[in-house]
This record gives structure tokens, sequence and C-alpha cells, in this order.
């Protein structure tokens, strides 16, 4: 599902790949209780933030601070880094991210593409539709 995604070049994103993942983040902020997984997309397609998490992964690339309170805040220990500025890398961050929406989503039971699915999967209005027999019938007497 993540092949159209840009390849990481020895554990560096380009930064297409670092705003996607920001807009992973964003997403999953707004994410409200009992909703399906959020989708974002990159370059006319869309994914749920799963992937963009899991796609990022292996990126050793520091992670701006503006998008580090919003791993931050769901922790339930206090994040203390290595560096003297406390940094994060993408890395990390997809990691912690990637466990948060399996935890939300076991809760809630499914992912967006099966929800999404399942919602267009049922008419929304019961119509009859005209049985073979009685639109036969109704020809021959034409």
């Amino acid at each position: 599902m993540t092949n159209f995604l840009p390849a990481l070049h020895e554990g560096h994103a380009p930064i297409t790949l670092q705003t996607l993942f920001k807009d992973a983040l964003e997403a999953y902020d707004d994410w409200e209780e009992g909703m399906p997984e959020p989708i974002v997309s990159f370059e006319d397609k869309v994914l749920p933030v799963s992937a963009v998490f899991e796609w990022m992964r292996p990126c050793t690339d520091l992670m701006p601070a503006n998008m580090i309170g919003i791993v931050t805040d769901r922790l339930t220990k206090p994040w203390s880094g290595a560096g003297p500025l406390d940094a994060m890398t993408f890395s990390t961050a997809a990691r912690v991210m990637s466990i948060l929406v399996r935890r939300r989503l076991r809760r809630f039971g499914r992912g967006s593409i099966e929800a999404f699915a399942d919602r267009f999967s049922h008419p929304m209005h019961s119509v009859p539709s005209p049985s073979p027999v009685s639109a036969g019938s109704r020809s021959a007497r034409l």
C-alpha cells in the first residue's frame, strides 16, 4: 500500500515525507474516539495514518520541535531525550504513534478502510426492485 511513498535515503526522509508525517500526526490528534482510523493523502492517493508511521520507522532525522508535542502529549511518562534539547527522531515518534494507533484500533475494532467500505456496502434506503417476472410480463403486454 505504501510503495508509492518516496524511499528513505540512508535513514533520511525527503521533506515531502516529513510533511506527510506531520499531516498524519495532526490527523491522529483530531481523531475522535469511536471513529475509524484517519487517512491522509499523498499525491492524490489516500492511506491510513498507521501506514505513514510504519513507513517512517527507519528514519533517523530529528523531528522539528513543533511536532514533538503531539507525540509527547500522549505519553504516560514524561519524555526525556538524550540530547540537551530533548530531541526526538522520526523513528522514535513513528514507533510510539504506531503503538498508539494499534491500541486505539483494538478498542474500536477495525481500521479506516474496513469502516469506509462497510459504510457504503449497505444501501441507505431499501427500495424494492421490480421482480423479473413482473417486468417481463409488463413488456409482453406492451
